[in-house]
């Protein structure tokens, strides 16, 4: 199983880049965020996930880092999402993003990605809601947050908003920004979410 390549970036088209590693050359689908990362006649390390298969062969997949490997292996273990869908969620959004869509149940933002239909954006929700909720991702400014699992007084600060007019996306959003700033009582984190809609 090929895990990690490091090498360097002998030619990149729209979907793969050709990374050599002594003498060999290693055709990856990349995310988006790798792709960022690379340089034409660049060194380059990524992250792969190979999958072989009956119809296509040796197939290998390239990430910038381990969280987004990661996140890639918990959307393809959702049936229905293969690797070129799990791949394409990663190009569109960063890893904070899926995780806060998938935490907070939104399913439109999931939806926008192409290929990825309504109904398998609910399926993802459904089925990785739980392992996403403890998993630490990376914010864009370098720091690590926690998407915490909702408590009862969660729900009660969710209920509250939406009593006011917020969507339940908007109001479970808003409740996980103020829980990663540091709200603790249900007052707290109502009034944090509040300033931050």
């Amino acid at each position: 199983m090929i895990g990690y390549l490091k090498g360097k970036v002998i030619n990149l088209t729209a979907e793969t880049a050709l990374i050599l590693v002594g003498g060999v050359g290693y055709e990856v689908y990349c995310s988006g965020s790798a792709f960022s990362k690379m340089t034409q006649d660049k060194d380059c390390e990524l992250y792969t996930y190979m999958q072989v298969s009956e119809q296509n062969g040796v197939t290998l997949y390239g990430f910038s880092d381990l969280k987004e490997k990661s996140m890639f292996l918990k959307l393809i273990s959702v049936s229905g999402v293969g690797p070129k869908i799990g791949l394409a969620v990663l190009t569109y959004m960063n890893v904070e993003q899926v995780a806060t869509a998938i935490a907070t149940g939104d399913v439109k933002a999931l939806s926008r990605v192409k290929g990825l239909g309504k109904k398998t954006a609910e399926r993802l929700i459904l089925e990785l809601k739980e392992s996403v909720a403890s998993m630490p991702v990376t914010q864009s400014d370098g720091g690590e947050i926690v998407l915490a699992k909702k408590s009862d007084g969660d729900e009660d600060a969710v209920v509250a908003l939406t009593s006011l007019g917020f969507s339940r996306a908007e109001a479970e959003k808003a409740v996980l920004k103020a829980k990663s700033s540091g709200a603790t009582s249900v007052e707290e984190v109502i009034m944090t979410a509040l300033k931050s809609m």
